[in-house]
């Protein structure tokens, strides 16, 4: 048995972010989805495609309240008349055409405009600080060569403290 297309609207309980990244974790395993959407503020959930609903209805009951609000056949655009897209479409590059016109009347004003600068406008010379281009540190690089036995984590040193069985004449004070 083959299902068609169909848009299944279900009311769910969900609370946070996480009930919602579940709910829809736990619909998308099912074979057939095209489409899954939660409207949280609604508490909805809608899925589009050859599904069973009943399985979908299963598989978040386990974890929250489900009800089924609504089922029906996936709404697809209607194609309007050839005729009338034909006629939108020559509109649209008029249209175009009359925007590109537009466009370059402004360059050629906005160039000329230029030109009337530059012309206007005498060279400065900028001082060699502004000239010169920043060297940034760059973090991989050693700017500290350590000498071959450097150690950066010292190690302790210990005193050695010598025991009574180590110099039976020593006194311990107690």
């Amino acid at each position: 048995m083959k299902l068609l297309l169909q848009k299944i609207v279900l009311k769910l309980e969900l609370n946070d972010v996480k009930d919602k990244q579940k709910a829809m974790k736990a619909v998308s395993i099912l074979q057939g989805i095209d489409s899954i959407r939660i409207d949280t503020n609604a508490k909805t959930m809608t899925v589009i495609g050859s599904v069973d609903p009943v399985s979908v209805v299963t598989k978040l009951r386990k974890f929250w309240h489900t009800n089924i609000v609504s089922i029906g056949p996936a709404k697809e655009e209607k194609k309007e008349e050839p005729k009338k897209e034909e006629a939108k479409k020559e509109e649209a590059k008029e249209e175009k055409k009359e925007e590109a016109k537009e466009e370059s009347k402004k360059e050629e004003i906005k160039e000329e405009a230029k030109k009337e600068d530059a012309k206007k406008e005498v060279p400065k010379k900028e001082p060699l600080e502004s000239q010169m281009t920043p060297e940034f540190v760059n973090p991989y690089k050693f700017y500290y060569y350590p000498p071959m036995n450097y150690n950066p984590y010292p190690t302790a040193q210990y005193y050695y403290a010598p025991s009574a069985q180590d110099n039976p004449n020593s006194c311990n004070i107690m």
